[in-house]
């Protein structure tokens, strides 16, 4: 009786937050194992061109995400590389999307932590006679923290994204009013536009409750880490 009085239909919101879900904890996973890895390469190597790489990753962090929708969209068009596969509208489009704004954030930040840890820790792994990976993995312990902080950042770009999943998605539902591919913020930005407001805010309240509950989870988990 209690769903009478809310105003969206039975099965509306759960869908909309398992699509935004969905989407973006794939993406920001595959980002971080994509990125973890490249921010240790740059944090422990150096070869020409280093700063203009890091330049790319910092400059990425701020790159316009109706752009990166619209690259996916061709990308993933008749007309793109990926076209054959048909994955246009489609939530695999909108993890890629989420997966390329996601990236610079988390490479850059989890740079910047490995970077920060005092060269003293390395200097000790060496001295006490470990390789090259001893010491890498004792840096990694050293700034996991930062690691963490960037994922939790990836992530609050992803899920909060609406210009390139809506471009890549088109914020589509069935007939029965299930999501296929509107994810909350995609949702909110609609029912805006409809005047719906009620509905509008607690799609806010849920998206704000979710990204709190998701950096709950990682600081409860650096925490224990800590304990240990």
């Amino acid at each position: 009786m209690a769903l009478v009085d809310l105003p969206f239909r039975e099965g509306y919101v759960s869908s909309i937050i398992y699509v935004s879900l969905y989407v973006s904890l794939i993406a920001v996973t595959l980002s971080t194992l994509f990125s973890v890895p490249v921010a240790i390469f740059l944090g422990f190597t150096d070869f020409p061109g280093k700063g203009l790489v890091k330049s790319v990753i910092n400059t990425g962090m701020g790159f316009p995400s109706v752009v990166v929708g619209l690259i996916v969209l061709f990308a993933v068009s008749n007309q793109g590389p990926l076209g054959s596969l048909e994955l246009i509208f489609t939530t695999e489009a909108m993890i890629m999307s989420q997966f390329v704004l996601a990236t610079p954030p988390i490479t850059a930040i989890s740079l910047a932590a490995i970077t920060g840890v005092d060269d003293d820790v390395r200097d000790a792994a060496r001295v006490l006679g470990g390789t090259r990976l001893d010491a890498a993995l004792v840096v990694l312990k050293e700034a996991r923290y930062g690691i963490a902080t960037a994922i939790l950042a990836g992530f609050g770009r992803a899920i909060s994204e609406v210009g390139s999943v809506l471009i890549v998605g088109g914020n589509i539902t069935s007939a029965d009013g299930i999501s296929k591919t509107r994810t909350l913020t995609t949702a909110i930005q609609l029912e805006a536009r409809k005047g719906q407001y009620e509905t509008a805010m607690v799609l806010g309240a849920v998206l704000v409750a979710l990204v709190l509950a998701v950096n709950a989870v990682v600081v409860r988990f650096g925490d224990q880490g800590v304990q240990r």
